[in-house]
């Protein structure tokens, strides 16, 4: 029965505790995509400082992702590994954000200090002000899905890579670490008051997460890539990335197949021109028959009333007869018999007229 209890009271413990789990790259990608997109939409970013404040809060996010979940449990050593991270973090926004930009960043506790945990779960305080997660004011950052923490801390010698990148304008101050301020434990009561601490847990065990700014992510040299990287005064661009489908031009059309008839279409044509020239050839031939037999039996007529008007209309009816195979060489033998015969048959009649 004993046992039975003690299970209980484990399952109901553990399901008390759910927290959100350590994040994919993938989804570490998402969430630093948002949060930078909203960054520069109220802070009025340049595509450089966009690309930069992508970078600085990949790396904070990255390193954090693990950690959450002790810190959402109570554990202490967690807690101070989180306010570490964060303070790198901003004073690496600072060496990127302008005086005036860092001062309005400092005034947005959801940009200043992001994420919060409630109900056992940690989440981040821009989707209060963005409840929608599909909106995004500008594009990717042209590093999206392949910036990996080459430009953390660790690989610079703990030192913030951003420095002396910005000279064209003045940065604020002083470093504004958030473990420094007079109001930590007002910070610290509106970001984690949910959380219950546990006694005796400010030291790290020894199978803790990585602690921030001691990376074991694989990075770039020490040397600073900078003059690969675009740098620009303009706002990030504001085209959302390329979802267009591909239209129906580019897809294979039937146009481009070959046609099975293709290669005896031009002979069945040729075939049909023939045989339609024929036919027509054949028509024209035989109209031309039947007229010249009419004109023929008419003048023939004529001519026995009239003798010497006959024999000039016959000689010219020979003449019109006899051209008309001379004009039409080219067609058929069959249609030449036919006009030799009309030709014979009027000189006969015009002879018995003229008997």
């Amino acid at each position: 029965m004993k046992r039975i209890l003690f299970l209980l009271f484990a399952v109901g413990l553990a399901a008390n505790m759910t927290v959100m789990a350590g994040m994919s790259t993938g989804k570490v990608r998402k969430e630093t995509r948002f949060l930078t997109d909203k960054m520069a939409y109220e802070l009025s970013l340049s595509t450089q400082q966009y690309n930069d404040a992508y970078e600085i809060n990949y790396d904070f996010i990255y390193s954090v992702r693990n950690i959450m979940d002790y810190v959402a449990r109570g554990y202490e050593w967690a807690l101070d590994d989180y306010y570490e991270a964060l303070d790198i973090r901003n004073d690496d926004l600072r060496w990127v954000l302008s005086d005036a930009q860092y001062r309005r960043f400092l005034g947005a506790e959801y940009f200043y200090r992001p994420i919060y945990v409630t109900g056992g779960k940690w989440s981040f305080r821009v989707y209060i002000n963005y409840p929608n997660h599909s909106l995004f004011y500008f594009g990717v950052p042209y590093h999206y899905r392949t910036y990996c923490g080459a430009h953390y801390r660790p690989h610079f010698h703990h030192a913030s890579y951003y420095r002396g990148r910005y000279t064209n304008f003045n940065h604020y101050s002083a470093p504004h670490r958030v473990r420094d301020q007079r109001v930590y434990h007002s910070y610290r009561r509106s970001d984690f008051g949910s959380v219950r601490f546990r006694p005796n847990t400010s030291m790290r065990p020894h199978n803790a997460p990585t602690r921030p700014g001691h990376s074991s992510r694989p990075g770039a040299s020490a040397t600073r890539p900078g003059t690969s990287r675009p740098s620009t005064s303009t706002r990030p661009d504001t085209s959302r990335p390329n979802t267009s489908r591909p239209g129906t031009t580019t897809r294979p059309g039937t146009s481009t197949r070959p046609r099975p008839e293709a290669s005896s279409a031009p002979n069945r044509e040729s075939g049909k021109t023939s045989s339609s020239s024929r036919e027509s050839s054949s028509r024209r031939n035989n109209s031309s028959g039947s007229y010249n037999r009419n004109n023929s039996s008419e003048r023939n007529h004529r001519s026995s009333s009239h003798g010497n008007s006959s024999r000039s209309s016959s000689s010219s009816t020979r003449s019109n007869v006899s051209s008309g195979p001379t004009e039409r060489r080219s067609s058929s033998g069959s249609t030449r018999g036919n006009n030799t015969q009309s030709s014979s048959r009027s000189s006969e009649r015009s002879s018995s007229s003229r008997r």
